[in-house]
This record gives C-alpha cells, structure tokens and sequence, in this order.
C-alpha cells in the first residue's frame, strides 16, 4: 500500500525538463520531493501536495525523495492533444503519449516498414551509470557518429529523473532518446524494444545505439531477482532485429558484496541464461590477476564458449574518461575508487565504433582470424596475448 501524505512547497531546489526537485514541509519535518510536470503540472512555493512518501518512510534506495502525486492548486490538468497510447497503465497515473509506432505518428510510414537494424552496434548495459563512457569513448573516437540511448523500464521509468541524459545532450554526446514499454519522456515513445531499437535505427539515423535501464535498478540477491536480467533479453532482440550486440559486462573489484566482485552474478545470469543467442563482451586490459580472474569467471560459467569475447586496450580509454566533462559515478564510487566499472563500460564504446565502421569485416575478423584463435588458446593463453582491440 502507498504511505500518502500532506505537504507543503517550502522551496524549490532545481528544475530540469519535466522535473522539478522541491523541498517540502510534511509531519513536521523538510524533506526533498520530487515533481514530474508532465505528470502533476507546475510546482510552486506554497503549493500544498499530496506526497507518495513510501520509499524514504522504508529508508530504500531512491536518492531520499518523496514524490507529488497531485497538486492541491491544480484543480484540473489537460492531457496531450495528440497520441493514444497509455503509459503506466491502468494506475492512477496512466499518461498519454504519441508512439513512434501509431498512425498519428509523422513517422508511421518509416515504422511500418522498419524490420532489421542492418548490423548497427547496439551496447546493452545494466546500469544507467554505463552510459556516459560509452558515449564518451564513441565521441572520442568517432565525434562525428550518432549516438541514440534507448531506456528500458528496469530502472526509473520517468526519463526526466535522470540527471546525466540532460549532460549528455547538452554537451552533444547523444543524438536523441527513445523511451520503450512503460518508460517514457524521451525524445521519441515506443511500445516495446523491438521498435525502440528500431526507431533509434530508421527514425533517429543512430551509428551506435545504447540501451540501458534508467537510474535505481532493482535487486533482491537472487540468482534472476533483479532488472539487469532484461540484458540477456535484449541481446536476443537485437540478434532478431539483425543488429550487433554488445554486452557491458558489469566488472567491479571494489564492490564489497561477493555476487558483484569480478564480473556481477548479473551478467552472468543475463548472458549466461537469457540470451539465448550471441552477443559481444568487452573485456579491459586489466592487471593479469584481475584479468585472469574474470576470463576464469567466463570459463567456468560457459560464456566463453557461448559468446565472442573481445579483449580491448584500455590506455586511451582510462586517458579519456579522466578528461571528459562527465558525471562518472556508480554505487556512490567514481572513476578514482572503482576505474573496472567505467573500464568496461568504455570499451564497449571502443568495440562499437570499430564495428560501426565495417560490420561485416569487423565480424568476420572474430570469427576466422586472432580472436579466434585467442578464444580457443585457454585462460593462460589468454592473458599472455596482446589485446585485440587498441582504440
């Protein structure tokens, strides 16, 4: 049940697009909340608010905010004029929105007859922290590709929480952005994956597409209890569509918690039980040990003989996520306390600009020439082999 209560606008803190972050007077104490106009309509000092105040009274993970389910000022909202499909639906917050799919849609004509990505890289993440190096090594090394974010529903489902896609467009990292299934704000709407990935293809003219929840997955410590599963489905889709998958391994040796060290049981599970088909996995040059850790991770769990894993230089890639000018942070560490993490974030980027270059060349390299042989050569030979992608 939702712990609902009462309270008052005290000052407004921040404004983004379609979000604004208040502070509030409730139960005699101040608190943060957060606004969504799309959903409530404008906020200002004074307003009385009906709050939803349920994940901060259980102390959960949602950055200690309550939010406003209804303005007591606003008496009556009007919804959009245009669209007629339902976003959250059958809840009291049910939103309209204008799909890229529907017949009203200016782009029907190019949906209709959308059905392969043509072997355009997609980089499929499991936290929205993954994106900024991603984006940040593909604009390093090709300023001139489109980059497009899909966002799932596996974390936030509003886009506008998110605080780095604002950074990221405004610093021209990111062409545009497709929110699917129940997530919405993004620049285009789409009703599941499939066209999600395909409108960032044929309707945003995307080089290299990224797809990744919003901030706050959700776990339980569960071998399938948690979001990032959706991955593994996600590489399955982009294999149907015709595209490239490449698979963020999510790779940390600073995480105290045991399921997270060396390669999350995440991406374990995600790629080692639910992606039914291939996909690409970045690894980072990394110290041997560290190195041989997560290829023995890799073995032992059939990834390697499942999936091409394709060792990448990470020199440039350290060098420029120290330089860019972007929020870099997971789990309350930056790229100081946990370099692995954004490591192997940015050489997915890496892996997606050589093969958005010549797909075709790229693919058949991995399957007939080194990689392949390094694939086969075993964990030692592994390590000692020189990596085989320098950005």
């Amino acid at each position: 049940m939702i712990r609902v209560r009462e309270g008052t606008v005290i000052a407004i803190l921040a404004k983004r697009t379609g979000i604004t972050e208040i502070q509030v007077e409730v139960d005699g104490s101040q608190d943060k909340a957060i606004s969504y106009d799309y959903l409530t309509g404008n906020v200002a000092v004074g307003d009385k608010v009906i709050l939803n105040t349920t994940a901060v009274a259980k102390n959960l993970g949602t950055g200690g905010y309550h939010y406003v389910m209804a303005n007591l000022r606003e008496k009556c909202l009007e919804g959009a004029v245009e669209g007629h499909i339902m976003k959250l639906r059958y809840t009291p917050c049910q939103v309209q929105v204008l799909a890229v799919e529907e017949d009203a849609s200016p782009y029907a004509p190019l949906m209709r007859d959308a059905v392969s990505l043509q072997k355009v890289p997609v980089v499929i993440g499991t936290l929205h922290s993954m994106l900024a190096p991603v984006a940040a090594m593909v604009r390093a090394l090709a300023p001139g590709m489109k980059v497009v974010y899909v966002m799932t529903g596996g974390g936030a489902l509003p886009l506008y929480f998110s605080r780095l896609v604002p950074c990221l467009r405004a610093q021209g990292y990111l062409e545009r952005t497709v929110t699917c299934g129940d997530a919405f704000g993004g620049d285009l709407e789409a009703v599941n994956i499939y066209t999600g990935l395909l409108a960032a293809k044929v309707v945003a003219g995307a080089d290299v597409i990224v797809v990744s929840m919003g901030p706050g997955i959700v776990g339980t410590g569960s071998p399938f209890g948690h979001t990032a599963v959706e991955q593994g489905e996600i590489v399955n889709a982009v294999n149907i569509l015709e595209g490239l998958p490449i698979a963020i391994p999510r790779i940390s040796f600073a995480d105290p918690r045991q399921r997270h060290y060396g390669i999350s049981h995440h991406t374990l599970i995600a790629l080692g039980k639910i992606a039914l088909t291939p996909c690409l996995i970045p690894i980072p040059r990394l110290v041997p040990a560290k190195e041989y850790y997560l290829l023995r991770q890799l073995d032992e769990t059939g990834l390697l003989r499942k999936h091409r894993v394709v060792r990448v230089d990470t020199d440039r890639v350290l060098e420029t996520l120290k330089n860019c000018a972007l929020p870099l942070e997971t789990m309350g560490r930056g790229l100081a306390e946990d370099p692995d993490f954004f490591l192997a974030a940015g050489a997915a980027g890496v892996v997606a600009v050589a093969a958005s270059r010549q797909p075709e060349a790229f693919l058949e390299s991995l399957a007939i020439g080194r990689e392949r042989e390094v694939l086969h050569c075993g964990l030692e030979g592994i390590i000692r082999k020189e990596p085989l992608l320098h950005p």
